[in-house]
């Protein structure tokens, strides 16, 4: 545990807050936040802000300059201590002549995970570390994809009081209001890429862009499953294909005059292996999604989509937004297709509203 002394906590979290300021824009690196205090008062802050940009902890060195010798620093996460886009930040603090340094949790990558601690106590440096859940919930999307290679995901499902996603098979049901799906279009500016299936093309033809006003808005990757590339020319999301990164996730079903007609508009296609039911393995394109380095996956599926994800259980997280309405009927469509068996358990994180929607959001138990 970090060493108990006054302010430790409220310098920790100031390095947390500035850590969250780097949210969705530092994959496939991690959010960190660093503070360095002496004598009391805070002598340099900093931040990640971009993989390839400085590190929090030489953001706070320089800022800091010669007030760090002897300062304390206090960061997220257990500093590097070795060469990647920039140099080890372990070699910097040393170098500063930081006394002492509290460390929110370390570092799960195998190159760093505690040799950076290593590195601060052969200099002499005092080091103490933590285990925040809270640090660990921040970077949970860099967690799973360090240690994992593949993409953290997270299912969002928009559904009635009765668990129905659309009041008509085929039609397209708008359910929440308006603060529920600013929610979601704040995700979309956080997440790498959104995943759909075709089925949600053909019937809502969404653009599936993000559109938050302001200047700091980036625009997700797009992917479709498409297992025999029945995807429209003619669809938004083709046409936003040439100026986003699109991504087409079929099988060898679909034609080669399909693939060149697609490619064409700027659609990227990748191949997956197929299921037992011959459409596109789920496992197999979160494994290709993480070769292209995309670390976070929003899901906005339907049915068919949702239940694939849960019944193969590579969901990390649920946002379920939650209308208060029933829609009843024997076509209305539910939140699973129904077509395979799922036994998993859920535990919940939050619960808040959001407008006049239920917004919860649950863990599968053993992985929050």
């Amino acid at each position: 545990m970090l060493k108990d002394e006054a302010g430790a906590g409220k310098y920790m979290e100031i390095a947390f807050e500035l850590a969250e300021m780097g949210r969705g824009r530092t994959n496939p690196n991690p959010m960190v936040g660093a503070v360095i205090v002496k004598d009391g008062h805070v002598v340099g802050e900093g931040r990640h802000a971009k993989a390839g940009g400085p590190h929090a902890e030489i953001e706070a060195l320089d800022q800091a300059c010669a007030a760090s010798r002897g300062a304390t620093l206090y960061v997220t996460l257990e500093p590097c201590c070795h060469r990647g886009r920039t140099g080890p930040c372990t070699d910097e603090i040393i170098k500063a002549g930081i006394k002492e340094v509290m460390i929110g949790v370390l570092d799960p990558n195998p190159l760093v995970s505690g040799r950076g601690v290593k590195a601060l106590k052969a200099a002499g440096l005092a080091v103490s570390v933590g285990d925040s859940g809270k640090i660990v919930r921040q970077n949970e999307v860099y967690f799973k994809f360090i240690q994992t290679k593949r993409p953290f995901v997270l299912v969002k499902i928009a559904m009635s009081l009765d668990g129905k996603i659309a009041a008509k098979v085929g039609a397209r049901s708008n359910l929440t209001g308006a603060k529920a799906k600013l929610e979601v279009h704040k995700l979309r500016n956080e997440y790498q890429a959104v995943l759909v299936g075709i089925g949600t093309v053909l019937i809502d033809n969404p653009l599936l862009n993000c559109r938050l006003e302001g200047g700091d808005v980036r625009q997700p990757i797009r992917v479709i499953v498409d297992s025999r590339g029945r995807l429209p020319l003619e669809s938004r999301v083709v046409g936003a294909a040439r100026a986003d990164r699109v991504i087409l996730a079929a099988t060898e079903k679909m034609s080669k005059g399909r693939r060149r007609d697609l490619a064409g508009m700027g659609v990227e296609a990748i191949f997956c292996d197929t299921n037992e039911r011959g459409q596109v393995d789920i496992n197999d394109l979160l494994g290709r999604l993480g070769d292209l380095e995309i670390t976070s996956v929003l899901a906005e599926g339907g049915a068919l989509l949702n239940e694939e994800l849960l019944a193969e259980e590579v969901a990390d997280k649920m946002l379920l937004f939650q209308a208060p309405l029933v829609i009843g009927g024997y076509d209305s469509v539910p939140m699973l297709a129904g077509n395979r068996s799922i036994r998993q358990n859920w535990q919940p994180a939050e619960c808040r509203l959001v407008g006049n929607d239920v917004m919860l959001e649950v863990y599968p138990v053993g992985k929050s």
